[in-house]
């Protein structure tokens, strides 16, 4: 009674904020829940068992991009824009489950001269299976604009993959128990997913084929250079440092992506929405939504960028040990360019729903090729901060690379008068941070938390009173959600 109670009150809400609240509450809870086990898992298992499950996570992200072929997006893109959705469907999953059986019988044909781990490799392989299925049901899922559900069958997929982990770390399997948990999590969330699914299987006909290889050409290209960009560096710190590197570099850069949680909900909300809108060229809602979206993504990781950077230090020696500390100056730099990230990240997502696969791609080979040269030079002389500085450059190549190719299809606003009053609320925490650390010294867990929470007392104070109109868009939410935050204000 309560649940349907609540759900007849999240009605009331925008489609397109109640769709960003449901997906950025579920980024919320799978952050902080994926903090808590990775914490547990680099005391229980170390530095080393974690860098051969992030190699693995990073093979099957690259791999994983070449059973896909762009055709996720391609039919998330068809299917999104209402025309023939059940036969768009159907020719996808025929084509993804040809492909998918074609780059398996390869990689198996290719197994003898692949210096793999062997346990490694057999997981990978059942993970690919797996994962199609998964792909499949997700994709429909988007397509049909059920973004809450995708948001819930996210968090499913999550859920599982950590709770599997942890409890197959506390028996004691390590690797297997990390990478047996991650396949779990996609066949758990195929099944919720699948009571909401929709869509059928219809005859089709070549042009939809046509359709989807024509859009999925591009965006498969364009998904190849972010996953080598994404993953070449730990392929890379593997190859020429240690696993316990790996580790290291990639709790670092997974605490970093804290800055950019709410960007992400929104990103993801907004990309059929922005699809659509493209399609009937209503050019305003694309340009308001990406503006506002921007505006929103600024006021979560502004604050969390700077008290990453003041913190950083204590938080991984706290948080994760003695061992992952040394990573502080990487974390620095990542987190650096956690706001030119969240450009990026609306900028391509922009240029990929409006349909300019083309443009996107070039961009991303530009810029996976720049990262990859400089993992090759920097890793071997800089370690993991090397790393770091490759990232970083290649986030701002890409981000100026892209920015500039939207702007010549929509107008890129930027709300100067909310940046502007968000970095006062932020330099008022920040003041407030550096002053504790100066005269406390942060001896213990709670005496570094203590000014994480105050800190943000004081930011959302401030903006309270310097954003009245983020602060009334929000109570509104509240209000129709009849919660009590929403009437007491």
């Amino acid at each position: 009674m309560i649940l349907d109670d609540l759900y007849r009150r999240t009605l009331n809400v925008d489609e397109v904020q109640r769709q960003s609240i449901a997906t950025f509450i579920s980024k919320i809870v799978l952050t902080f829940i994926g903090f808590l086990s990775t914490m547990y898992f680099a005391h229980m298992v170390g530095s080393s068992v974690l860098g051969t499950y992030f190699l693995f996570t990073a093979y099957f992200g690259i791999i994983y991009i070449f059973t896909d072929g762009g055709l996720g997006g391609a039919a998330v893109k068809r299917i999104s824009e209402g025309e023939e959705q059940d036969e768009y469907f159907t020719a996808f999953v025929v084509i993804r489950a040809t492909l998918t059986i074609v780059i398996i019988t390869l990689i198996l044909a290719l197994r003898p001269y692949m210096d793999t781990n062997p346990v490694i490799f057999d997981w990978l392989i059942i993970a690919l299976i797996i994962s199609s299925f998964h792909c499949m049901v997700s994709n429909g899922i988007k397509g049909r604009s059920k973004m809450g559900i995708a948001a819930a069958g996210s968090m499913t997929k999550e859920l599982t993959r950590l709770f599997v982990q942890v409890i197959s770390v506390l028996l004691g399997f390590e690797i297997g128990g990390l990478i047996g948990g991650f396949i779990a999590g996609f066949i758990v969330a195929t099944i919720m997913m699948l009571k909401f699914f929709d869509l059928k299987f219809k005859v089709f006909k070549w042009n939809h084929v046509k359709q989807i290889l024509s859009f999925s050409f591009w965006l498969f290209l364009t998904a190849s250079g972010v996953a080598l960009y994404s993953h070449s560096d730990v392929v890379l710190i593997g190859y020429f440092l240690e696993e316990s590197d790996v580790g290291v570099y990639q709790v670092v850069f997974q605490f970093t992506a804290i800055a950019t949680i709410l960007a992400g909900a929104i990103k993801t909300t907004l990309w059929p929405k922005v699809s659509r809108w493209g399609k009937i060229y209503d050019t305003r809602s694309v340009e308001n939504s990406i503006s506002r979206g921007l505006t929103y993504s600024f006021l979560m990781a502004f604050p969390i960028i700077i008290g990453g950077i003041l913190l950083g230090e204590r938080m991984l020696y706290f948080f994760y040990g003695a061992g992952f500390a040394w990573g502080y100056t990487a974390l620095i730099i990542l987190f650096s360019v956690k706001a030119i990230t969240i450009l990026n990240s609306f900028f391509t997502m922009s240029l990929s729903a409006l349909d300019r696969q083309k443009d996107a791609f070039i961009v991303t080979a530009f810029s996976a090729t720049i990262n990859i040269v400089l993992n090759i030079l920097l890793i071997p002389q800089l370690g993991i901060e090397g790393a770091a500085l490759a990232t970083a450059i290649t986030i701002t190549v890409n981000s100026v690379l892209s920015g500039y190719i939207l702007s010549r299809i929509i107008q890129i606003r930027i709300e100067f008068n909310s940046l502007i009053n968000i970095i006062k609320g932020t330099s008022i925490m920040a003041l407030f941070v550096m002053v504790y650390i100066t005269f406390v010294q942060l001896e213990s867990v709670w005496l570094t938390l203590l000014p994480i929470f105050v800190g943000a007392i004081i930011y959302i104070h401030i903006m309270i009173r310097l954003e009245p109109k983020i602060y009334h868009e929000l109570k509104a939410i509240y209000t129709k959600l009849n919660l009590p935050w929403g009437q007491a204000l």
